[in-house]
C-alpha cells in the first residue's frame, strides 16, 4: 500500500465557476459505505492512507470515555469538537479542566484565535492575546487530561506517542476502523494522529454513528452517547452557522471536519461519507459529502438543496454573486 496520497489516486471533486468559466478545479478521492458497510462507491483510491486530521476526534473521544472519562452532553460534544472559540465553548472546556483539576495551563494545544470573528474582534478590541483555550482542539485536550486525571496517568507527557492514553486510543481507532495503525505523524494541536484509508476511515465513523445506547458491550454505548451529545448539540462540535454545525442540525447529519480537506459524514440510515480533498481545501468537502449521501438515497435531494443555500458556496465579484462551488461527483 502507498505510503502517501498522490494526485494519481485522485478524481474531480468539484469545480469553482465564475461568470461561467471553470476557475478552479478541487480533486481528491472519496468513499461511500451502505448501511450494511458494504462499500457503495469509491472514487480514487480509496485505500491510499491519509492524515484523518480532526476527523479522528469521535475516535479520540471514545477512547477518552472508555478509559474512564465521565463526559456527557456540551462536555461530550466538546470533547469531539473543533470548535470556534467562542465564550460559550470555551465556558464548557473551563468546565472540563475543573472536573481534571487542570488550569489552561496544563493544556497541551498551541495558542490560538479564536476561529469566531465576533469573538476574535472583541480579544483584539480588548488588547487580548491568543490562548491555549480558544484553541479548536482545547475540548479534546480537556478530555484527554480528565482521562489522565482518573488514571493517575502523567498529564505533562500525555502527547507523547507511547503515553498510555494515546497508546489506548490507538487499540480502540484500531478495533473500530479494522485497520492496523502502523504511520504516526504530529497533528496541528500537537496529538498523535494516525494514517489510514478512507474505507478504513468511513468504517470507524459508521460504527461509531449506527451504534446503540442499549448495546451489551460499554464502547458501542459510548459511542451513542457521543453521537447524542452532537445531535443533541450540534453547537459545540463547530460553531454557529458554521458548516458541521448547520448539517447537523438541519440535516440531522453526524459530521465532522479536519483540516487539509477531510471530512467524514453519516446519514441517519448509517450510509457513511469520507473524502479527502487533495489541495487540502475544505470549501467544496460538505457540497462533496452531501451530494454523495443524495446519489446514495439517504438524504431527500430537495431538503439538502435547502441547506446548501445557507452554506458559503458561492463566488462573488464586484460585490454580486457570479458564480459557486459545484460539486462534479
Amino acid at each position: 500500500m502507498p505510503q502517501t496520497f498522490s494526485a494519481q489516486d485522485a478524481v474531480e471533486l468539484a469545480v469553482v465557476e465564475r461568470s461561467g468559466f471553470v476557475e478552479s478545479r478541487h480533486t481528491g478521492s472519496a468513499v461511500v459505505l451502505s448501511p450494511d458497510g458494504s462499500v457503495r462507491t469509491a472514487l480514487g483510491d480509496a485505500d491510499a492512507p491519509v492524515l484523518p486530521r480532526s476527523t479522528l476526534k469521535p475516535l479520540q473521544a471514545l477512547g477518552c470515555l472508555t478509559a474512564g472519562a465521565d463526559l456527557d452532553g456540551e462536555r461530550l460534544g466538546l470533547a469531539t469538537a473543533s470548535h470556534s472559540g467562542t465564550d460559550r465553548h470555551v465556558d464548557v472546556v473551563r468546565s472540563i479542566l475543573h472536573l481534571a483539576g487542570k488550569s489552561e495551563d496544563d493544556l497541551g494545544c498551541p495558542p490560538a484565535w479564536p476561529g469566531d470573528t465576533a469573538t476574535r474582534d472583541e480579544i483584539v478590541r480588548e488588547l487580548g492575546a491568543p490562548s491555549r483555550i480558544r484553541m479548536n482542539c482545547s475540548g479534546k485536550h480537556a478530555a484527554m487530561l480528565l482521562a489522565c486525571t482518573v488514571n493517575g496517568w502523567d498529564a505533562a507527557t500525555y502527547l507523547d506517542l507511547n503515553h498510555p492514553l494515546q497508546m489506548h486510543i490507538r487499540e480502540v481507532a484500531e478495533r473500530l476502523t479494522g485497520t492496523k495503525l502502523s504511520i504516526a505523524a504530529v497533528d496541528g494541536c500537537g496529538a498523535p494522529v494516525y494514517g489510514m484509508g478512507l474505507t478504513a476511515l468511513a468504517r470507524g465513523i459508521q460504527r461509531i454513528a449506527t451504534s446503540s445506547e442499549r448495546s451489551p458491550f460499554a464502547l458501542h454505548r459510548h459511542a451513542a452517547a457521543l453521537v447524542r451529545a452532537v445531535k443533541d448539540n450540534p453547537w459545540t462540535i463547530d460553531g454557529p452557522g458554521r458548516p458541521d454545525t448547520v448539517v447537523i442540525e438541519k440535516l440531522g447529519v453526524f459530521a465532522k471536519t479536519g483540516a487539509e480537506g477531510v471530512l467524514v459524514m453519516a446519514a441517519p440510515d448509517g450510509t457513511t461519507v469520507a473524502l479527502k480533498v487533495l489541495d487540502g481545501s475544505a470549501r467544496a468537502a460538505t457540497v462533496v459529502a452531501l451530494t454523495l449521501l443524495v446519489r446514495a438515497g439517504a438524504l431527500p435531494a430537495a431538503h439538502v438543496a435547502q441547506v446548501l443555500g445557507s452554506l458559503p458556496l458561492t463566488i462573488q465579484g464586484g460585490g454580486k454573486d457570479v458564480g459557486a462551488i459545484r460539486p462534479t461527483v
